[in-house]
C-alpha cells in the first residue's frame, strides 16, 4: 500500500480484481468504501480478462507488477483511479505503466498525485531504473501528468507519444 497526502493507494489481490471486474459495488463493500459511479471500459475489461487476472493468478510473478492498484479519496471514502504496471522489470529495469481516473475526479490532480506515488514505490524496488509509457496524442491530460512527473518524450509514433522516466 502507498499512502500520498489525498490518497490511498492499494493493490488488489485476485479475489479483488475478480470483485472489481464485476462492476456492482462488491469491491468497495470489501473495501468498506462509498460507491462511485466506476465504469470499466471495454479495453480494461478484455485487459482485466486476458492479461491482468491470468498474471496475478501466476504465482511465479510477483503480482504488484500486474494487478491494478486502486486510488482511493481519504477524504471521500472513494476510489477515483487506477494504475498498472505491465510487468516485472525487463533486463534494462524498464517498466511500463498504464493509468485512468474515473471520470467524476477528473481534472483534480489525482492522477498526477498517484503516478508521483508510484514513482516513490519503485525508487525503493531494487530491479525498477526507469519507467516507460506511452499517451494516445489527443490525450492532453495523459501526458500533462507524466510532464508533471519529470517524464521526457522519447519518441512518438502515428497516434501515441512515448515517455521515459530514469529513477536510478
Amino acid at each position: 500500500m502507498i499512502e500520498t497526502e489525498r490518497l490511498i493507494i492499494k493493490p488488489l489481490s485476485i479475489g479483488q480484481l475478480l470483485k472489481y471486474s464485476l462492476c456492482d459495488h462488491s469491491l468497495e463493500a470489501e473495501l468498506n468504501l462509498d460507491k462511485s459511479s466506476r465504469v470499466i471500459s471495454p479495453e480494461l475489461k478484455e485487459a482485466l480478462e486476458n492479461t491482468i487476472i491470468p498474471a496475478v493468478a501466476d504465482v511465479k510473478k510477483n503480482y504488484l507488477y500486474s494487478t491494478l492498484w486502486t486510488a482511493i479519496s481519504k477524504a471521500e471514502n472513494k476510489m477515483v483511479g487506477d494504475f498498472c504496471i505491465f510487468g516485472e522489470p525487463n533486463g534494462e529495469g524498464e517498466i511500463e505503466i498504464g493509468y485512468g481516473t474515473h471520470e467524476e475526479f477528473q481534472k483534480r490532480g489525482y492522477m498526477t498525485e498517484i503516478v508521483s506515488g508510484m514513482i516513490e514505490w519503485c525508487k525503493t524496488q531494487p530491479k525498477v531504473r526507469s519507467i516507460i509509457a506511452s499517451t494516445d496524442k489527443p490525450n492532453l491530460a495523459s501526458s500533462k501528468v507524466l510532464e508533471n512527473n519529470h517524464f521526457q518524450k522519447i519518441g512518438e509514433s502515428e497516434t501515441q507519444f512515448h515517455w521515459k522516466l530514469n529513477i536510478k
